[in-house]
This record gives C-alpha cells, sequence and structure tokens, in this order.
C-alpha cells in the first residue's frame, strides 16, 4: 500500500499550486488527479485575467489575498516560466447607472490598497482606446491588471512540484476515505493510499469529496459562461483588457487581449453548465455586446467558442458564500470549496495559506533545497531566424513544423509528450498546437500520430480529452 505525509486531491490550478507550496517541506507528497492530464476541469477554461482587487469589499480576506498575489504575480510567471502580460484594466461606463458602480469601485479600490488605479474622462479613454464605441461617460484604469494562460500556469506549478519531488498519480478518483491511525486511508481506483494529511482541491466535487468523511457544510451549484475567441489578425484588437458594465441589470462583458495574440469575448451566465456545452442565447449576446462595445472588431474572425463552469458555493440551507471557501473540518483535513474569481489570480496564495497551517500541523521543516524555477518547453517561434537555424541544426526536429498556425515544431510536440501530455488536448494545453485559425484542422492528425508513435497508444485514444484514459495512464508510466 503506498503511504505519504498528504494527499492532495485533484489536479486543477489550485491543486497544482498547493503541491508546489507542500513542496517547499520535507513532506512525502501525492497528488491525485482523476482525469487523465492535469487542468481539465474548471482549470481549463475562465476569463485568463489576473485581478487587480478592486472588487472585493474593504476588509475581507478575499481583498487582501488578491491585492498581495496581483503583487507577485511577475515573480511567480518569472520563476515558472511562463508568460504575463501586465497590460492593465479599463471598466467601462455609459450612463450614470455604470458610472455609480465605477465610483464604488475606486472607493473600495483604493481602501484595499490597489496601486495606481484612477477614475478616467471619456477624453482620456479614448486616446487610450479609440475603438471604444461613441457615448462613453467614464472609466475606472487599473494598471495592475493582467493576463496570462491558465492552463500553462497550473501545468507549470504541477512540473515544478514534481521537479521538488511530488508524485503526480493521473486517472485516480478517490471513492472513499476513512480514519485510521496518524491519517487517512484513501480508497481509490488504483488501491489504498495512507495518508497523513488531506488538501481537498477536487473542484467541483470538492464538497462531495469532504462528505466522504464530514457531514455537507457546503454546496457546490456550478454555472456556465459563454465565450468567443477572435483569431491573432483581428482589426480593432485593444491594447486593455476591457470591463463592460452594461446600463441595464444585466451581466457585462470582458474583452481580453490574450498573452498568445488572440482575443477573449465573454462570458455570459446561466445555470447547469457541466458539461461544456456553449449555448446559442448566450453567444449570441457576447456577439451583441461585443458589436455594440467595439464596433471595429471583426466578429467574422471568430475561430472558436466555448463553455467555462464556475463553482457556486452555498450553505446548505441555499443562502451564498461570498468570500473563498476554505473548510477545515478536523486537524490535517483543508478543503478548498468553490473556489472562483479571483481563484486564478490568488492560486499560489490560497496554496501558501493552506499549507502554512498543515506544515505546523505536521511539525514538518523547511526544505533547504527547494527550487522555484521551472523550465518551460522551448519555443521555436519569435527567435531570430540565424538562432532558429542553429537551433534546427543541433536538433532536428526543431526544423519540422507540425502546426503552422501557431508556428509549433516537432521537437516541441515531442517535449510535451514527455512531460506528461497524453491527448491532443493535452499537447495543446502545454504549446498551444490547434489554437489557431484552422483550429488543428491541419495538425491534429500529425499530433495524435506523434503521440501515439511515443505511447505506443492507438490514435483513437488519443485525439480527444476523455473521462479518465486507463490506457494512455499505462502509456506514460511505460515511458
Amino acid at each position: 500500500m503506498e503511504r505519504c505525509d498528504v494527499a492532495v486531491i485533484g489536479g486543477g490550478v489550485l491543486g497544482c499550486f498547493a503541491a508546489r507550496e507542500l513542496s517547499r517541506w520535507e513532506l512525502d507528497i501525492t497528488v491525485l488527479e482523476a482525469r487523465e492530464d492535469v487542468c481539465t476541469g474548471i482549470s481549463r477554461a475562465n476569463t485568463a485575467v489576473v485581478y487587480p482587487g478592486y472588487d472585493h469589499r474593504p476588509g475581507t480576506w478575499k481583498a487582501e489575498i488578491c491585492v498581495a498575489a496581483n503583487a507577485s504575480f511577475d515573480r511567480l510567471c518569472e520563476e515558472l516560466d511562463v508568460s504575463f502580460d501586465r497590460c492593465g484594466s479599463l471598466m467601462l461606463s455609459f450612463g450614470p447607472h455604470a458610472d455609480a458602480v465605477l465610483q464604488k469601485k475606486l472607493r473600495q479600490g483604493r481602501e484595499n490598497g490597489v496601486p495606481g488605479l484612477r477614475l478616467l474622462s471619456a477624453e482620456e479613454t479614448y486616446r487610450m482606446e479609440p475603438s471604444i464605441a461613441p457615448g462613453l461617460s467614464s472609466a475606472l484604469f487599473s494598471p495592475t491588471a493582467g493576463t496570462v494562460n491558465p492552463w500553462q500556469l497550473g501545468i507549470a506549478a504541477c512540473e515544478n512540484a514534481v521537479q521538488n519531488g511530488a508524485r503526480l498519480r493521473l486517472n485516480t478518483c478517490v471513492v472513499a476515505i476513512d480514519r485510521e491511525e496518524d491519517g487517512f486511508l484513501l480508497k481509490t481506483n488504483h488501491g489504498d493510499i495512507h495518508t497523513r494529511a488531506i488538501v481537498n482541491c477536487a473542484g467541483l466535487a470538492a464538497d462531495r469529496v469532504q462528505e466522504l468523511l464530514h457531514p455537507p457544510s457546503v454546496r457546490i451549484i456550478p454555472t456556465a459562461g459563454d465565450y468567443l475567441v477572435l483569431d491573432k489578425n483581428s482589426a480593432g484588437r485593444p491594447v486593455h483588457i476591457l470591463e463592460y458594465e452594461p446600463e441595464e441589470k444585466a451581466k457585462g462583458l470582458t474583452v481580453v487581449p490574450t498573452v498568445e495574440g488572440s482575443i477573449l469575448l465573454g462570458p455570459t451566465e446561466r445555470e447547469n453548465g457541466v458539461d461544456y456545452a456553449t449555448a446559442e442565447t448566450g453567444l449570441t449576446r457576447v456577439r451583441e455586446l461585443s458589436a455594440r462595445l467595439l464596433p471595429e472588431l471583426d466578429l467574422g474572425r471568430i475561430i472558436r467558442s466555448f463553455a467555462a463552469v464556475r463553482p457556486n458555493p452555498q450553505h446548505p440551507d441555499g443562502s451564498p458564500i461570498h468570500s473563498f471557501c476554505v473548510e477545515h473540518p478536523e486537524e490535517r483535513f483543508w478543503s478548498l470549496i468553490g473556489i472562483k474569481t479571483p481563484g486564478l489570480t490568488c492560486a499560489r496564495e490560497l496554496g501558501f495559506h493552506v499549507t502554512k497551517q498543515l506544515a505546523k500541523e505536521l511539525a514538518a521543516e523547511q526544505k533547504m533545497q527547494f527550487n522555484p524555477k521551472r523550465r518551460g518547453i522551448r519555443r521555436a517561434h519569435g527567435l531570430p531566424w540565424e538562432e532558429r537555424r542553429l537551433l534546427a541544426e543541433q536538433q532536428p526536429d526543431y526544423g519540422e513544423i507540425i502546426c503552422l498556425c501557431e508556428d509549433v515544431t516537432k521537437a516541441e510536440v515531442l517535449e510535451a509528450i514527455r512531460r506528461g501530455a497524453g491527448t491532443v488536448d493535452g499537447v495543446k494545453r502545454r504549446i498551444g498546437t490547434g489554437m489557431g485559425r484552422c483550429q488543428g484542422a491541419r495538425c491534429e492528425q500529425k499530433v495524435a500520430a506523434l503521440i501515439s508513435e511515443v505511447l505506443g497508444l492507438p490514435e483513437s485514444s488519443v485525439l480527444k480529452d476523455g473521462p479518465g484514459s486507463e490506457i494512455v495512464r499505462a502509456a506514460h508510466e511505460n515511458v
């Protein structure tokens, strides 16, 4: 039977950062992920914004850690070798109702300590973003807002945790938890695991995981949101993140110039979206708001749509929980339940908070040899031509382009597979294959063939994410 000091249940962004923070201590850590890869649940789809911290009520824990997390994001992304663009944001108003909302956000932000926050006139805003529709009344400018690739951030945190000694168990689902002397017995579909402590980061299932041992205290009610993506060559691309606050009582719109160069539009808000399917009414709403806000934006250049799921925590009586829900039902059992916006921004801070408490409970000592730095996959795209030519001479696989839209080489695909990708979507999340205008029409089969060749799998088993392929798990264990 496998034994460990801490079992992290769930390999999303929160679980990956919890594991990374735990790996700073002299602890034996195992991450259990039910799917065939990390960051395939809630983490697979969100707005990718690193929030500045003006949205939260002053004096709350959420406000405090959001501002702190934002301030440290440059260093975090430098350590993990992940792209981060501190492009700033503009919250836009076109009337008196939204003006009042912006004034409230300004007061909150200043009280929370958000640096550089200021209210702009329409003239100042149009100088910064001339493509915004006429009729603007004011805008709230936050220079510290930014955007990051959420998949790559979570995967990088996981790789760094493994680099520092953590173990990753994919396709491993916890079905029961029993108390034992000096810890807990986790019963999984791949055998039993004895652990001294548990960190529950199971996403949409986090409430049910805690209830394997404790009475219900939190319920997760998922809602969905629809998004559209425009390709890199779209006219009217904004420089800043734009947040449109409509005059009518309705969900607004966020426009994100992503670190990859595409434009992200959305989200809507609707119930019952756990299957990640989009709704035509939601996509129509995103198109309408986008055209209203940015009339020069070419909506004919939409390359894909997708849906995200938000885990909304509630008390058992149905009343909402507005803050981050960190449960501690007993010693050495911690749960992050229903962590939504700004969960991506605060993932590292949340992991640090839980780890600090858990290290005390386990009387753990800090690891002297912890290495916070992780190297990303070396990309050929963007290199000077002569440097790229020399790289291809040294490693010929850098001379073969697999994904034309995103300029991804065979060497990069092979490295993504070596690092744990066992499906076409797993490769996409690591290096961006299939993210361009053709959406994988020209490269999907090539990527699938490489995965099949390296892992010895039939191509049909690697084309898309599945519920957790046993054959992919076994293949990676043998490579």
